[in-house]
């Protein structure tokens, strides 16, 4: 290797696969270090697991699997990882969604799919039995953090797709909705509709949702000429919107209209304005995004932009299976899909 960044060649003049020590020496840490980190364990600081991470991803470290785009064995199964909470899963109405167009994607090919959602240092236990070789592709849902599940499952050798911008280059395809020129539609129609004063309900800013929706509603604001950029956040549940909207108000009580991160924090900054007497959307408009059935349950019914989450879980589907037959490098590929502001009551 020469400056961490190649492998010497073997006797037959073919680049030897990079070993973990390699990785280690690379990225600055112990051999042990690197090993906790590919492990997915959380005893390590963010700055080390960033760097194992990127050096890992440059030198296309893989954990004795089959290499991208060595298929050996046809998939089987799949499992799709959701990097939450579990209160997170069962009230974010997205998961379910995602979770059935996925099945329903799966079963063309008729493989099943296993669900399980991680958290803390259950990490390092899935890392544990993905590399067991239990299942033969992941998909990565939610993904967040100091600590990104799609750097360490990388090095598996699996083939990996990640739903959702990653916020760290690791080289793994992707599959998002088009959340910045979403949010940036939405905030431009109020705009359009004489609103000046536009707060934001935003979602965990470690998330690729929560800051390309942040971003484009800054985008749009300061387009507009405003300087005053209420922000306020939220951990994507009603109750914290609803919380975060109190303090919005209490601030800022001239606010004429509020951007959510997603319709369940939208739901909550409507329980709260009602609750304090706010008319919706005379005095207050409201817009959310992701266009759940959630959104037309609300009264009034919310203004919302939609993004295609059945889309998104079958394409993530296809760009997997794409890897895992060798027809897809990592990195290669990041699809992008279109939002749709849908006009209703709240705005």
């Amino acid at each position: 290797m020469t400056n961490g960044s190649a492998s010497t060649p073997d006797r037959d003049g073919v680049a030897a696969p990079p070993t973990l020590a390699e990785v280690a020496r690379a990225a600055g840490v112990s051999i042990a270090t690197a090993s906790r980190v590919l492990n997915n364990s959380t005893r390590v600081s963010p700055e080390a697991y960033q760097r194992v991470c990127d050096a890992a991803s440059r030198l296309g470290y893989r954990r004795h699997r089959a290499a991208w785009g060595r298929a050996q064995t046809p998939v089987r199964a799949v499992a799709a990882v959701i990097h939450a909470a579990h209160r997170l899963v069962f009230t974010e109405p997205f998961f379910a969604r995602f979770i059935g167009a996925v099945e329903m994607e799966l079963a063309q090919h008729d493989m099943p799919l296993l669900v399980t959602n991680v958290s803390g240092t259950l990490a390092e236990t899935v890392g544990r039995y993905l590399r067991a070789g239990s299942v033969a592709g992941v998909i990565v849902v939610s993904d967040h953090g100091p600590l990104p599940l799609s750097g360490s499952l990388a090095s598996l050798g699996l083939p990996v797709t990640v739903v959702g911008r990653p916020l760290h280059p690791y080289q793994v395809p992707y599959v998002d909705a088009d959340n910045r020129g979403g949010a940036r539609a939405a905030v431009e129609y109020l705009l359009g509709k004489g609103r000046r004063a536009i707060a934001h309900l935003a979602a965990p800013p470690d998330t690729g949702p929560g800051a390309d929706r942040r971003a484009g509603y800054t985008d749009a604001v300061r387009a507009a000429g405003l300087t005053d950029l209420p922000i306020a956040y939220g951990d994507w549940s009603q109750a914290s919107a609803a919380h975060a909207m109190q303090r919005l108000l209490d601030q800022r009580p001239q606010l004429d209209a509020v951007f959510a991160a997603s319709d369940v924090m939208a739901a909550g900054a409507v329980r709260y304005l009602r609750r304090v007497g706010r008319r919706i959307p005379d005095d207050v408009a409201v817009v959310g995004f992701d266009d759940h059935a959630l959104a037309v349950q609300v009264r009034p019914a919310l203004t919302t932009v939609r993004q295609p989450i059945e889309q998104i879980g079958a394409v993530a589907v296809r760009s997997l299976l794409a890897a895992a037959a060798g027809e897809l490098t990592p990195g290669q590929a990041a699809t992008v899909l279109p939002t749709e502001l849908i006009l209703r009551d709240s705005a």
